[in-house]
């Protein structure tokens, strides 16, 4: 009754998208997921399709996985993405299967290590993940205020000076350059190439003036970056943005850049008509970047826990 089988490029995309919106329609955040954004995706620089599976049941998609080998990372470490199974059959140890599939891909391809993420919120999941061996690892917050009222004086650069990202391939070199100094520290980091940056920068909610470069004494020392789900905010009937990077070189941080830097943000968001916005930070950042937000007025909605499992033998 159950068949798994191999994800076609070209042929399967429909179906993809098509148990994608049944098995995440519940979440609080969901948006229907479109041939465009499978297009986006597919022309990623990192898109891997050789990990996706579909499962079938009796003929019918009803569950999927991708097990992601990123070619960039140096380590041995993939990770098991998007699985999701439809409501109506859940429970019957399809998504263990799904989750067992794509560890035997990892391995197969010669992983070590298999890495996971799971919302808090989802206790099932959870529970999955555990009795395969999966253990936490990090937690990582979603934050989020609203921008009726901003704050002030609260610890900004009074010094810095904060412009638009313009045009150029100067600037997306500039950006990917501060982007990856900010975060060499981070968990789970490796560096962005510049095929990967501009991809990103295509896509068509991306709206540069909306990213600001920090200048102090001339010199570029950190950036912010919002973004606006355009389909979210249209589906959900919600004007939710989000801080979508922050960064400050590691010399420049504690005075007060990034506090000048977020507030730019959250005024470029309020500008845009957004009533909310969101964030995501690691529990453990090295920067302990979320004092700052915190200070910025957000406050924790929910938890994502990364988890991880020695798969070699």
């Amino acid at each position: 009754m159950l068949k798994i089988r191999e994800f076609v490029k070209g042929k399967d995309e429909e179906v993809w998208l098509k148990i994608r919106n049944e098995a995440f329609k519940e979440y609080d955040d969901f948006r229907p997921v479109t041939m465009e954004d499978m297009t986006i995706w597919e022309n990623d620089p990192g898109f891997d399709p050789v990990g996706m599976f579909i499962a079938e049941w009796n003929g019918k998609p009803i569950g999927r996985v991708q097990a992601y080998v990123d070619r960039q990372r140096k380590e041995k470490k993939g990770y098991v993405r998007n699985l999701g199974v439809v409501p109506k059959l859940r429970r019957r140890g399809i998504g263990r299967e799904l989750a067992e599939k794509a560890i035997e891909n990892l391995k197969g391809r010669g992983m070590e290590t298999a890495q996971c993420w799971i919302r808090d919120d989802k206790p099932i999941a959870k529970h999955l993940f555990e009795s395969l061996g999966f253990k936490i690892i990090r937690i990582f917050s979603t934050m989020r205020r609203d921008l009726n009222r901003l704050p002030s004086n609260i610890g900004e650069n009074k010094d810095v000076m904060i412009r638009v990202m313009e045009d150029g391939e100067e600037e997306i070199e500039l950006l990917r350059r501060l982007n990856n100094e900010a975060f060499s520290e981070h968990f789970d980091y490796r560096p962005t190439t510049l095929e990967e940056m501009k991809h990103w920068l295509e896509h068509p909610d991306f709206d540069r003036k909306g990213w600001f470069f920090a200048l102090l004494e001339g010199k570029p020392v950190g950036h912010v970056g919002t973004w606006i789900d355009s389909k979210f905010v249209r589906y959900k009937g919600i004007k939710r943005g989000w801080i979508n990077t922050i960064g400050v070189s590691k010399l420049h941080r504690r005075r007060g850049i990034g506090t000048s830097l977020i507030l730019r943000g959250l005024d470029y968001l309020k500008s845009k008509g957004m009533i909310e916005a969101d964030l995501g930070v690691d529990d453990l950042n090295q920067t302990e970047a979320i004092k700052l937000y915190k200070k910025a007025g957000f406050k924790v909605i929910r938890k994502e826990l990364t988890c991880a499992k020695k798969i070699a033998d």
